[in-house]
């Protein structure tokens, strides 16, 4: 196996030194030098591994495949399109995906070289390169920020020397046993302080009686992870369906309850599905539908009639965007896009609704009365403005790969001392997103579980993303919880 590189210039963002120029002077260790940076170069780097050599037949056939269509001489095996060298005052940085993981573009790009012929190509994994020049030396703090700042330290690494391999050397760490039988809750506790899994004290509980008492046995790292993913308020509503006990008194009905008492048993209705499934559904009308006349082979498409259902869901990923805005608001779309398609036995997304509530803004040149400039935000999180900036970018991206349009949206910002003292503000913004769909008819039910049916838990890489989110987003966020909330955003693939 050997890997060959090939280099293709892009075409740098516009907003990118400016962007990167702002982000440093927010620092104060960096802001001295954010005006030493002249200017950004960029270019992409596809390192391909082969198990054979190519004959000059395939090699045309793969450059025709990474090439610029109207940039012919734009892509150069084995030799950078950066101008010059690195020294004097010019810094090269390199970063793509970790070597433990194949990524998705490498599988549609080995696919796609299959599907040409090329059956050698094994890998082909695509890195960003960036060249910063600057007007003096750059210190290496500004260079480690830089870094930071390039790439996500979850789903990527610094390629310092060009790839000659992608070993990375790690060994997969032995399945350890939680010592519950010996050590009782200390045990489980130990682990989820260690790894971030989001238990809280009823978790505890009820998981070291489960094992001690009902199984007898020691559970596996590998089973608290497991645990740790499923067992959130994502996935079980605890709060929704949890009894509320207010100044010590016990309220007469859930907020689940409160929120079903809007449509009473045994009154008309035209709702199809509420409740109970991954959207809603409201009774539709008989129309004219274009559909495949195969669904096994390629084929013409036809009109037909068919009664379609419209759909609609909607949800929050308020935590996540503010840890992470670009991944974060991406997942909160990719979410509810799952939710729209999984209702009854499958529906079709149709548009898309994004909104964003954040704090102050604090915009560059455009200070505004209300703005309190003595305003203290947390470390962990990113700012409103960078929300509002990321965050929209994120989730437009999803929608564009997966093909749903965000059609409407609003976005608000609000920060103000009240003449009490009190401090008003978004200080944790909301990332709302909303999908309406179209269901078949005849789909609206889905099928009952019968016995001996496997359960199946399908997903991406097994990095540590998602892990704790839904205990995370509902913690204090503080600087001490820094990693384990950045481990609780999960990342985006909408391939």
């Amino acid at each position: 196996m050997k890997i060959i590189h090939y280099y293709r210039r892009t075409e740098t963002p516009h907003s990118l030194l400016p962007s990167i120029k702002e982000q440093l002077s927010q620092n104060s260790s960096t802001k001295d030098e954010a005006s030493n940076i002249l200017s950004i170069e960029t270019e992409s780097c596809f390192n391909v591994q082969l198990d054979d050599d190519l004959d000059a037949t395939s090699t045309e056939r793969l450059e025709w495949l990474l090439r610029e269509t109207f940039e012919k001489d734009g892509l150069r095996l084995e030799q950078s399109t950066f101008d010059g060298s690195e020294g004097g005052n010019g810094t090269i940085m390199e970063f793509g995906p970790r070597m433990t993981f194949t990524s998705a573009f490498s599988s549609n790009a080995t696919s796609i070289c299959a599907a040409c012929g090329l059956t050698s190509i094994k890998r082909l994994e695509r890195s960003k390169r960036y060249k910063f020049t600057f007007s003096s030396t750059a210190t290496p703090t500004v260079v480690s920020a830089l870094k930071t700042m390039l790439h996500d330290r979850m789903t990527e690494e610094e390629y310092v020397e060009p790839t000659t391999s992608f070993e990375s050397g790690a060994k997969t760490e032995p399945v350890l046993r939680v010592p519950i039988m010996e050590e009782g809750r200390d045990a489980l506790e130990k682990i989820n302080n260690e790894k971030g899994l989001g238990f809280d004290d009823f978790d505890l509980d009820f998981y070291t009686e489960l094992f001690k008492e009902k199984l007898g046995r020691n559970p596996t790292d590998v089973e608290c992870f497991d645990m740790g993913q499923s067992n959130s308020e994502h996935s079980r509503h605890w709060y929704f369906g949890g009894k509320m006990i207010i100044d010590g008194e016990t309220k007469p009905n859930t907020l689940f309850q409160m929120v079903k008492a809007t449509m009473p048993k045994g009154v008309p209705n035209n709702s199809i599905i509420a409740f109970h499934d991954n959207s809603s559904s409201i009774r539709g009308y008989e129309c004219d539908a274009l559909v495949p006349s195969s669904v096994t082979e390629p084929g013409k498409m036809e009109v037909v009639k068919k009664t379609l259902h419209p759909i609609l869901t909607a949800e929050t990923h308020n935590f996540p965007s503010a840890v992470a805005p670009f991944p974060g608001a991406e997942t909160g779309t990719g979410g509810r896009l799952r939710d729209v398609m999984a209702t009854g036995q499958g529906a079709y997304a149709v548009a898309g609704v994004c909104a964003y509530c954040v704090g102050n803004l604090h915009v560059p040149g455009y200070a505004l009365p209300w703005e309190d400039k003595e305003f203290v935000y947390p470390s962990n999180l990113a700012s409103p403005l960078e929300i509002e900036v990321e965050a929209s970018d994120g989730a437009s991206d999803y929608g564009n790969k997966f093909g749903e349009p965000v059609i409407h949206g609003f976005t608000r910002s609000f920060g103000m001392r009240l003449p009490s003292g009190e401090r008003f503000e978004w200080v944790k913004p909301i990332m709302f997103t909303a999908g309406v769909g179209a269901m078949d008819g005849r789909h609206a039910t889905k099928g009952e579980p019968e016995k001996g049916m496997l359960v199946v838990k399908i997903g991406g890489p097994c990095y540590r993303i998602g892990i704790g989110g839904g205990a995370a987003s509902s913690r204090v966020q503080s600087s001490e919880n820094a990693a384990l909330d950045f481990d609780a955003v999960q990342r985006g693939d909408a391939e």
